[in-house]
C-alpha cells in the first residue's frame, strides 16, 4: 500500500506560497483589536510620552526647556524621596504578612465549613472590597478620633489613655496599616479559596490515611500546591501596597512630620505644588522601575522549576 505525499503549493518561481491565517486567528485579533486599541492610547502612549517629559523642565503655564538627566538625578538625590521609598516599603511589611496569613486561614476555614456557612462567609469577607477607599478612610479616621473616638473609647476600658493614632509620628503609619490589610483582605481571600479548592481532594485523603494533621496536611499539601497563587499575591500586593495613596491622603494628608507621606503621595504633592512637573514625572518612572525591580527579584528567589507547573 502506497502512501501519497502532497507537497505544498509553491509560486510559478518555486518558492512555497505562505499560507493565509486560519479565519479563527483572523477573528481573534479582531476581538483582541479593541483592548489593544484601548491599552495603546491610555497606557502606551501616555508612558512614552511621560518618558519624553521627564528629560524637561515642563510646565502647564510656561515654556518647557530640555534639561536631559536632571529630574532623575535630583529626585535620586532628594533625600524626601527616598524616604517616603524607605516609608513605602515599611508599610508593605506592616500590611503584606498579616494580609496573607489572615487570608490564609480565612481560606482555610472557609473550605472546611459547609457551602451555605462558607458562602455567606465568602460575602461578609468580601463586602470591605467594595468599599470605597475614602470612605473607608472616613470611617477610620472617626474611629482614630482623639476625643470621641470609638478606639479610645474601648482602649479606656482597661485603662488605657486616650492616644492620637494619627497625630501621633509613632503610630500615625501603622494606623493607616490597619484599614489597607482591612481593605484586601477580601479579594486575596477569595483568591485562595479557589486555589485551595482546586488541590486534589485525593492528596488529603492519602494523607489522612496516613495520620497527617491539619498542620501536616497544609504544610506538605497545601502550601506546596498554591505555591503559583502565593506568588502572585505576594507581588500583587507589594504593588498595590507601596502604590497606596488615598489613605493617607484622606486621614492625614501626609502627616504627622510626613510619617505617611508614602511614595504616590510624594509624588502627587510635588506635582500639584511645583511649577514644574518634570521632577514630579521623573519621580513616578524612578517608583516604576523600584517596583519592577523588586518585584523581580520576588518572583526570581521564589521561583522554582516546580512553581511554574
Amino acid at each position: 500500500m502506497s502512501t501519497t505525499v502532497t507537497s505544498p503549493p509553491r509560486s510559478a518561481d518555486g518558492t512555497p506560497l505562505r499560507a493565509h491565517p486560519p479565519r479563527d486567528d483572523r477573528i481573534a485579533f479582531l476581538m483582541l483589536a479593541p483592548v489593544l486599541i484601548l491599552l495603546s492610547i491610555f497606557v502606551i502612549v501616555p508612558t512614552i510620552y511621560a518618558i519624553y517629559l521627564s528629560f524637561f523642565n515642563w510646565s502647564f503655564y510656561q515654556d518647557s526647556e530640555f534639561v536631559g538627566l536632571r529630574n532623575f538625578t535630583n529626585a535620586l538625590t532628594d533625600p524626601e524621596f527616598r524616604a517616603a521609598i524607605r516609608r513605602g516599603v515599611l508599610f508593605v511589611l506592616m500590611t503584606l504578612p498579616i494580609q496573607l496569613l489572615l487570608s490564609f486561614l480565612i481560606a482555610s476555614f472557609v473550605t472546611g465549613v459547609g457551602k451555605r456557612l462558607g458562602t455567606a462567609l465568602k460575602i461578609s469577607v468580601y463586602i470591605p472590597t467594595i468599599i470605597s477607599a475614602v470612605i473607608t478612610s472616613i470611617t477610620f479616621a472617626l474611629i482614630y478620633e482623639y476625643s470621641g473616638g470609638l478606639l479610645n473609647a474601648v482602649v479606656g476600658l482597661v485603662g488605657i489613655e486616650d492616644q492620637a493614632w494619627i497625630g501621633d509620628v509613632r503610630l500615625a503609619l501603622p494606623a493607616i496599616a490597619v484599614p489597607a490589610i482591612w481593605m484586601g483582605l477580601g479579594l486575596m481571600t477569595l483568591i485562595m479559596i479557589a486555589a485551595m479548592l482546586d488541590v486534589p481532594e485525593s492528596f488529603y485523603e492519602a494523607a489522612e490515611l496516613e495520620g497527617a494533621n491539619w498542620w501536616q496536611r497544609t504544610l506538605y499539601i497545601t502550601i506546596p500546591q498554591m505555591k503559583n497563587v502565593l506568588l502572585y499575591l505576594l507581588i500583587t500586593g507589594f504593588v498595590a501596597a507601596i502604590q497606596q495613596y488615598e489613605l493617607p491622603l484622606v486621614m492625614t494628608g501626609g502627616g504627622p512630620l510626613d510619617s505617611t507621606t508614602l511614595p504616590n503621595l510624594f509624588i502627587f504633592n510635588h506635582f500639584r505644588g511645583d511649577t514644574y512637573q518634570g521632577y514630579s514625572i521623573a519621580a513616578a518612572l524612578l517608583l516604576f522601575l523600584v517596583l519592577g525591580a523588586i518585584s523581580a527579584l520576588i518572583f526570581r528567589v521564589l521561583s522554582s522549576e516546580k512553581l511554574v507547573d
